[in-house]
């Protein structure tokens, strides 16, 4: 059996005297999509942000596509390593408001991997065309509804190709048909072990449609799997 693409062991996480992440203990395979679930506070998001480099931990080992990610705060070098290896879909989008729709998803492409603008620009209306919301690349973030801005944003984790995705609750402003959608478009990412998704989700309708796995978090650490 292949080693696992994401392996989070005894990891611990606390916000002074709060603890957010009590030993968890978390093996994902290449080609899984794992839908985290679990109660507000439960420590989903917590988790994926800690995948992602963006929130330091004090104890436990995290290891993304063979990149340590270290306790701590994380160096240049580190973070450097980890875009390569992961993309991330926030739950309220976070796109540059004065960057349109191209801008947003070209950007990690040049500045990040270093790419030309002109391969940036045919990767970023690919998956603005896959993805429903090509005919919006000149648009503002303001003027986009809930649902776009989400499909915006997804595209622009996809931009970079990313072996490792992690979403935060990427169904929250799309309707039921396009919830459906995108179950299908996820499953898609993963055909062949390609790419590898860890989605954070309240909706169970969509886990059930889209994750090989659900992981349920309780109080920190992970309480149950199936």
């Amino acid at each position: 059996m292949s080693a696992p693409v994401i392996r989070v062991t005894d990891l611990h996480l606390s916000r002074g005297e709060r603890q957010i992440l009590n030993g968890v203990a978390l093996d994902v395979s290449r080609g899984d999509i794992v839908a985290l679930m679990g109660a507000s506070g439960s420590g989903k998001t917590t988790l994926l942000r800690v995948l992602a480099g963006l929130e330091p931990f004090g104890q436990g080992q995290v290891l993304v596509d063979d990149v340590t990610v270290p306790t701590g705060v994380p160096g240049k070098g580190a973070l450097a390593a980890l875009r390569q290896k992961v993309g991330m879909v926030f739950q309220f989008h976070c796109l540059f408001e004065h960057l349109t729709v191209l801008q947003n998803v070209c950007l990690a492409p040049v500045h990040v991997q270093r790419v030309t603008p002109a391969e940036a620009d045919r990767r970023a209306r690919e998956w603005l065309t896959a993805l429903g919301v090509d005919h919006r690349v000149a648009a503002l973030p303001r003027e986009l509804s809930g649902g776009e801005a989400q499909r915006v944003a997804i595209a622009r984790a996809l931009a970079t190709d990313p072996p490792v995705l992690l979403m935060d609750e990427p169904t929250a402003s799309l309707d039921p048909a396009r919830r459906l959608e995108l179950a299908e478009l996820l499953r898609s990412l993963t055909a062949g072990g390609r790419r590898t998704l860890v989605v954070v989700t309240h909706d169970e309708d969509f886990a059930q449609a889209a994750a090989s796995r659900i992981v349920v978090m309780r109080e920190g650490r992970v309480s149950e799997q199936a």
